[in-house]
């Protein structure tokens, strides 16, 4: 194996690919010639596929519509360019369910991960999460400690283990992204969405927020179109072989700054709720994303840009104008 893909003109299977992260990333391997098998259960769209409707007739896109554990039990990946994978079971419902969530984020990457070294994949891309170092006081980061306290935080640590020990065993290599706060279009609203888009709806809808906990606890909120650079850039680049990253814009905002600012820019008066603090919920983030910028990753640090260009894709699609389509204010 031992070497790095070209991704124009390649085949790329992504897991996870019709969610939020996923959609955007299908669309840049679009844009760059790839083929594209994108492999969801829809569970996280509730069944929809709005996210990838404007992709779903593309020639070089196929949609398989199988929860992925399945599908890789049958699959044959041979003449597979590169595996991304982000498929997962999202820190919102991993606590209902955290046998669910050990067997999509720790086996479904385990079995991913055998099945590309034994059919010969060149790139795995493993798409983790900043919980894997838990609730800190210490900057994050890729080297320093890891003490998950979330079920979520363990269960994704498991899956960057496999892939470090699988690669070493099997020669198959990777590279670790630890995505933070990722915010942009077509991100989940809904109660198990992200706290940008759930604030942003509720204060369009005329509905209070509602923060749990204090609103002392920070996010490093990111731009999912610096999320795509990065992830993108994994596949090709020779420093990222076998090594693992913090993908995050390094920013600290604070929720409470958050929900003032989209407050001021829906032009709710019902104002915010305050409710206790869930289980597993990290209060701060601090995060070192200098092992990326020095590839040339540059992200965005002008969150309330990000925060805007959502609020106007959900004020659309309330308004009845279609958030599948190309966001132009964003690329």
């Amino acid at each position: 194996m031992g070497h790095l893909v070209e991704l124009r003109s390649k085949h790329a299977v992504l897991t996870g690919g019709a969610g939020f992260i996923g959609s955007h990333l299908c669309d840049a391997l679009l844009d760059r010639g790839n083929t594209v098998t994108c492999v969801d259960n829809l569970v996280g769209t509730a069944g929809s596929t709005h996210n990838v409707a404007h992709v779903l007739d593309h020639p070089r896109f196929q949609l398989v519509t199988e929860d992925v554990l399945d599908w890789t039990e049958r699959t044959d990946l041979a003449g597979v360019d590169c595996v991304f994978h982000l498929a997962a079971s999202k820190n919102s419902v991993a606590l209902g369910d955290p046998e669910n969530d050990l067997r999509v984020n720790a086996l479904g990457t385990l079995r991913l991960l055998l099945r590309a070294a034994r059919d010969g994949v060149s790139k795995f891309v493993y798409a983790s999460t900043g919980s894997v170092f838990g609730d800190t006081s210490s900057e994050h980061v890729e080297d320093g400690p890891k003490h998950p306290v979330s079920v979520y935080g363990i269960s994704k640590l498991a899956g960057e283990s496999y892939c470090r020990v699988i690669g070493g065993i099997l020669d198959l290599d990777y590279t670790v992204l630890r995505y933070y706060h990722v915010i942009g279009p077509r991100q989940d609203a809904s109660n198990h969405g992200g706290v940008v888009p759930i604030f942003a709806r509720r204060g369009l809808d005329g509905l209070p927020l509602r923060i749990y906990g204090s609103g002392e606890q920070t996010r490093s909120f990111t731009s999912v179109r610096d999320v795509v650079q990065a992830t993108m850039l994994a596949a090709t680049s020779e420093p990222m072989r076998r090594e693992s990253f913090n993908c995050a814009s390094g920013i600290s905002v604070s929720i409470q700054d958050l929900a003032d600012f989209v407050l001021a820019e829906t032009g709710s008066a019902h104002g915010i709720e305050y409710a206790a603090a869930r289980p597993g919920d990290i209060q701060r983030f601090a995060v070192d994303n200098t092992k990326l910028r020095r590839l040339g990753v540059e992200f965005e640090t002008d969150w309330r840009s990000i925060v805007r260009v959502v609020i106007a894709s959900l004020d659309s699609t309330a308004s009845g104008v279609s958030r599948t389509g190309s966001s132009a204010a964003f690329e």
